[in-house]
Order: structure tokens, then sequence, then C-alpha cells
């Protein structure tokens, strides 16, 4: 679509697929508006996808994002280009020429009917980036069961048909002829009006530090605890320690992984999340255990600033006993001969105590990662000391760069009912502006 001189393109690109993108896309297509969603993966969904519950209702997260992604997918004026990134923005405001690089799935989106058939043939196992490395999938995969769309894609990376030139076992028995090896990495340039950015964020990774993270294996991050307790997970939802599948007794959150550090030259901001998401996880480790469960939050400052969030805190507590202790972690070391953790931890009134328990789980923080980083510095968008979109508080989803819109974790760190809330407005902002 060619935009004539004077007048404004009436279409918008979305950059990212998580659940503020999807929001941005629906709000801006139900419009009118012509969307491009532009998603680095196979399929929409995000970090949101990977979740079992969400604070402060424990509503089933897919349940609530599963029809928004079936909408988007379906949408006529909804345009996805999944394993696809924003490259570069030309132009100015209600012109924008984007140019978007999209990758090879090496799978005939028109053709597959996501029977499943490439990945069972498949004889190539990998570690599965989606249940965060705790299972094996297939060099021929879909990203998760209610991926949209619904197609498989090949891994490039992994398969051995690239490897080695042999194989080919999913060419041979897909009953849609859908493989396609000769797929080519696709340029595209799109006119758009305006530009919103929702590239989400990344997790805090604890390798290296203080508490044995990659070291020990019952030393596991939040995100991973999160696909044990989800029922699509590598365990079907059954509490299991990665050690050695045992249910746990005892488990401990270790707060502020990443977050508020400024001894270890990390992020000196609160990711503002990781208090609720581990009062959350607490609460659902003791309703998927049928043995009593001992669950310990060992935490700076409890923030629970939004709504219902300090009643859904003091029901963690008083009706799921779950324990809340005011403290510093020193460190987490084994128990020799016992097969458990030890926690060092100084109280608030200075005491040195020790505990032992079965799985340690670090609340990790939220950082921007590289990818999106050189992305803003492509497209001349302005970052704070901590690589989070510049905005102003009057205007809280407008960029640097007039057109270019941004909202969700990119903008700072937020939930995700604010997520879809900033989506909402800046999908308005970018309705304006055309």
């Amino acid at each position: 679509m060619e935009a004539k001189e004077g007048r404004s393109v009436g279409s918008v690109m979305i950059v990212g697929g998580g659940v503020a993108g999807v929001q941005a896309a629906l709000d801006l297509a139900g419009s009118g508006f012509y969307v491009y969603l532009v998603e680095r993966s196979p399929a929409i969904g995000g970090v949101m996808a990977q979740l079992d519950k969400t604070f402060p209702t424990n509503d089933c997260s897919m349940c609530i994002l599963s029809p928004k992604l079936v909408e988007c997918g379906r949408h006529l004026n909804i345009k996805l280009l999944t394993m696809a990134e924003l490259e570069d923005v030309e132009g100015e405001v209600g012109s924008f020429t984007a140019v978007v690089k999209e990758y090879p799935r090496y799978v005939d989106l028109e053709r597959c009917i996501a029977c499943g058939i490439c990945a069972e043939k498949c004889p190539r196992k990998v570690e599965d980036e989606f249940n965060q490395g705790l299972n094996k999938r297939k060099a021929a995969f879909v990203k998760y069961p209610q991926a949209v769309p619904l197609k498989y894609a090949i891994d490039r990376k992994n398969c051995i048909y690239f490897e080695k030139g042999t194989c080919r076992a999913c060419e041979k028995f897909c009953p849609a002829k859908a493989v396609d090896f000769g797929q080519e990495v696709k340029t595209h340039r799109i006119e758009v009006g305006s530009i919103v950015l929702a590239p989400g964020s990344t997790t805090f990774s604890p390798q290296g530090y203080d508490y044995g993270y990659g070291v020990y294996p019952d030393v596991i991050t939040s995100i991973e605890f999160e696909r044990l307790l989800s029922a699509t997970g590598p365990t079907q939802g059954h509490l299991e320690r990665p050690s050695d599948g045992r249910q746990p007794k005892r488990i401990a959150w270790l707060q502020c992984v990443g977050s508020r550090d400024i001894h270890h030259g990390r992020n000196g901001y609160c990711s503002g999340v990781c208090c609720m998401y581990a009062v959350k996880e607490a609460i659902c480790a003791r309703e998927h255990s049928a043995e009593p469960l001992d669950t310990a939050i060992f935490f700076m400052d409890m923030r629970t600033h939004g709504k219902d969030f300090e009643k859904y805190y003091n029901r963690a507590r008083e009706e799921y006993g779950v324990r809340f202790i005011r403290s510093r972690v020193n460190r987490v070391e084994p128990i020799p001969g016992d097969g458990r953790l030890k926690i060092s931890y100084t109280t608030e009134d200075g005491q040195s105590v020790a505990e032992g328990f079965d799985l340690v789980v670090l609340s990790v923080g939220m950082e921007i990662g590289a990818e999106t980083v050189a992305l803003a510095q492509k497209l001349g968008i302005e970052l704070n000391r901590y690589n989070f979109a510049m905005t102003e508080g009057t205007s809280p989803v407008s960029t640097s760069r007039a057109g270019i819109y941004v909202c969700g974790l990119f903008q700072g760190p937020k939930d995700i009912p604010y997520s879809v809330t900033e989506a909402s407005a800046a999908a308005c902002a970018s309705a304006i502006a055309l």
C-alpha cells in the first residue's frame, strides 16, 4: 500500500505478539485499521502463554489468553508475520516504510494441517525453550499446544538435514506435503502510518549469581517453576524436583533476584511483579500438593500495590499458611548426604538462621534483551539508563520518535492487567496519529 502525498497510510505495524501486542492489534483491527503483527517466534502469546495461573484471582492464564490469540489469528484486518523481525523504519508519522525480515519456517503455512507426524518421525531431540529446557522437543515442533498459528516449524540449528544433508524424515512422512526445505529469508517493505512497539522483556538470568543456579539442579527460576505447575508443562502439572522427580515437601522463594541490586552492578529497579507471582506460586504449589507442603518466601519488602493484591497476600498467609520471612539470604548450599538445600539468612533482628528445603525458586526480575536494545538504536528510540523506552509522564505510550508508540514491558516493569490497559492506550494514540 503506497502512501499518497499529504495522506496517512491507514495501517499500523505492531512489533511483538505477547498479550500487549495482541491487545493493541485487536483494538486497532476492531476500529477498522489494517494491522501487521510481527513476532520473532513461530507463534504469538509471549510469556503469558507460559504461565499457569494469574494473580490475584488464580484464573487459568491460557483461559484468558487463548480467545484473544484465536481472534487475532482469524481477524480479517490482522496479518500475522511470525518468525519475523523489524529491521528498520524509514519515513515519518503517517508514512513509514517498515523493513521486515521473515525467516523460513520450512513448513508451508497453507498446507500444514498440524497433524504432528513430522515431529513424531523426527529423530532429533533438543531442549524445549518454551518449557525452559526442562524437557525435550523435536527439531520439527510446534511452540506450545494452543499456539496461534497452530503450524509446525523446523529448527534449522538442530535439524539433521541442515547439519549433515541427510534424514528428511519429516518431508517423507508429511501427508500434506507441507515441508519445504527450499524456503529462504524474505525481506518485506511495508507501508504503515504508525508503529506500536511491544517486544516485551526477558527474565534476569541468575547464572553465576550467589544462589547456586546452574550448579544445584533443585535451584530453579520462577518461570521454570511456572512450567512445572502447568498442565502442559514437562511434568503435566505434577510438582516434582528436577534432580530426582520426587515431590518436594519444603519450597523456598528468594525475592529480588536481579532486581533492586546495586551491589552486583545489575538492575537497581523493582521489577514490580515478583512479590505477587511468588505469592501466587506458593498458593498454587500448595493446591497442587497432595501432602502437606511448607512454603516460605524470603523477602526484603512485600510490594502489593495493585487492586486486591493486599487481600491476596493476607489470604496466602492466613488461609494457606505461607510463611513470609523478612530477611537477607546469604547463601544456598547442599546439605551433605541429605539431598536438600540449606538456606542461610539473617533475620530483621540480626540473628543468623539456616533452614533446609527440597526446592529453591529464584524470583527473577525483568530486563530488556539485547535484541530489543539493538532495535531501539536502529529506530532512533531513546532509552533510559535501564534500557526501557524513554517516555514522558503525561504521554506514557509515546516514544522519542513521532508516530512510534510503546506498551507493555518495554515501556517499564508491570503486570498483565496494566500491560493490557497500556496496549489499548497505545492503540488509541496510534489511531489518533492517523
